[in-house]
C-alpha cells in the first residue's frame, strides 16, 4: 500500500516539498486555501499561482483547508505562512493531534514572539520535527542539488524525515538542535533585506560580506539564548541558509532590500509580491523578542527603524559603522 503524507500549504515551498515526497513514492495530499488553486492542481496537475512552470506528480492531489477535519494521515508537513499559523493551528487542531508534524515554515510569531514551533506547541500536541538549510523552492523543484538540516526532539523521528525525504538531488542531516535550526532559519531572512538594501544602495562587497558576517554573530546571539547549540549556526541551517538568502536572486527578502533602496514604501513592496517575505514580519518578532531577553542586535534593530520607521538607509549604515569600537566575539 502506498505511503501517504500531507502537505498544509500550496505555496512555492509547500508544492516543492510535495514534489519531493511524491518523487519518493508517497501519495500525497497538498492543502491549499485558493479553490481554484485545488482545481488546476487536480485537473492540470500544475500549481497555477505559485509554480506554474512545473508540472506535478500524479501522486500529488490539492485539497481545500476545509477538508482538513478528515485527516486521516499520519506525516504532515506545516508550510502555512508564520503569521497565520496559530489560526491554522487553532482552527483544525484535533485533526493534527498525535501526528509526525515536519515544520518547514521560518520565522516568529509577531504577537508572542514565539517560534514556530512553540505556536504549533501551544496549539496541539504532537511529534514535531523542523526543515531548514539553503533551499530555494523553484531549484528543489527543478531538481537542482541541494542540501538542508532536519531537527528534532526524537533522534528516530529526525531519520525518519530524512529518509522519507533525501533524493539524488535532494539531502537531508539530521540534529537534535530544534531551537538552533529555527533561529537561523527565521533570523537570515531579516539578514537578507539588510543585505539587499546595502547591495541596492551600492555599497559593494565588503559591506555585504561585513553584514553576512555580523548577522550571523546576531543570529547566534539569540539563538544560544534560546538554548541552540553555537556549532549550529556554522551549518546548514545557519551560514548555509543565510549565504543563500542574503545573495541569491531568488530571494524574496533580499529583493525587499533591493526595492527599499530603490525608495520604494515597504506598503508599495509588500503589495506588489505574490508570496510573502517573512523577514518583513520576522523583524518586528525578532525586535521583541531580542529586546525581551538582553541579546544586542544592532542590525536587527536598523532594519527594523528603515521598515517601520522611515529611517533612511544611509542613516543606518552610519549607525552600524559608528557603534563603539570592540573585540570580534559572540557576544556584541
Amino acid at each position: 500500500m502506498q505511503e501517504k503524507m500531507a502537505v498544509i500549504g500550496a505555496g512555492n515551498w509547500g508544492t516543492a516539498l510535495a514534489e519531493l515526497a511524491a518523487g519518493n513514492g508517497f501519495h500525497v495530499d497538498i492543502y491549499a486555501l485558493e479553490k481554484e488553486l485545488v482545481k488546476d492542481i487536480n485537473e492540470k496537475h500544475i500549481n497555477t499561482l505559485f509554480m506554474p512552470d512545473t508540472v506535478l506528480s500524479e501522486n500529488i492531489h490539492a485539497k481545500s483547508f476545509d477538508e482538513l477535519k478528515s485527516l486521516s494521515v499520519e506525516r504532515v508537513v506545516w508550510v502555512v505562512p508564520t503569521q497565520f499559523s496559530r489560526k491554522v493551528a487553532e482552527e483544525y487542531a484535533d485533526c493534527f493531534k498525535g501526528k509526525k508534524v515536519l515544520i518547514a515554515t521560518k520565522g516568529i510569531e509577531i504577537d508572542s514572539g514565539d517560534l514556530i514551533v512553540h505556536v504549533l506547541k501551544s496549539c496541539f500536541d504532537a511529534e514535531f520535527s523542523i526543515l531548514s538549510g539553503p533551499s530555494f523552492a523553484k531549484e528543489v523543484a527543478s531538481k537542482k542539488p541541494t542540501a538542508v538540516s532536519i531537527a528534532s526532539y526524537s533522534e528516530d523521528d529526525a531519520k525518519c524525515w530524512q529518509e522519507s525525504l533525501s533524493a539524488d538531488y535532494f539531502r537531508a542531516y539530521y540534529t537534535d538542535d530544534v531551537a538552533g535550526v529555527e533561529v537561523g532559519g527565521a533570523i537570515k531572512n531579516v539578514m537578507a533585506i539588510a543585505t539587499g538594501i546595502s547591495d541596492g544602495l551600492g555599497y559593494g562587497y565588503n559591506a555585504r560580506a561585513g553584514l553576512i558576517t555580523r548577522g550571523l554573530a546576531e543570529i547566534a546571539r539569540l539563538g544560544v539564548k534560546l538554548g541552540g547549540k553555537p556549532e549550529t549556526f556554522m551549518g546548514l541551517s545557519g551560514m548555509g541558509d543565510l549565504v543563500l538568502t542574503c545573495t541569491g536572486d531568488l530571494s524574496r527578502n533580499r529583493t525587499v532590500g533591493l526595492k527599499i533602496a530603490e525608495g520604494m514604501t515597504l506598503e508599495e513592496i509588500v503589495g506588489s509580491m505574490k508570496m510573502v517575505a517573512e523577514g518583513v514580519y520576522t523583524t518586528k518578532a525578532a525586535k521583541i523578542l531580542t529586546e525581551k531577553l538582553g541579546v544586542e542586535a544592532p542590525i536587527i534593530n536598523e532594519v527594523l527603524e528603515i521598515l517601520y520607521l522611515g529611517k533612511d538607509p544611509k542613516k543606518s549604515v552610519a549607525s552600524l559603522m559608528g557603534r563603539p569600537l570592540k573585540s570580534e566575539k559572540l557576544e556584541g
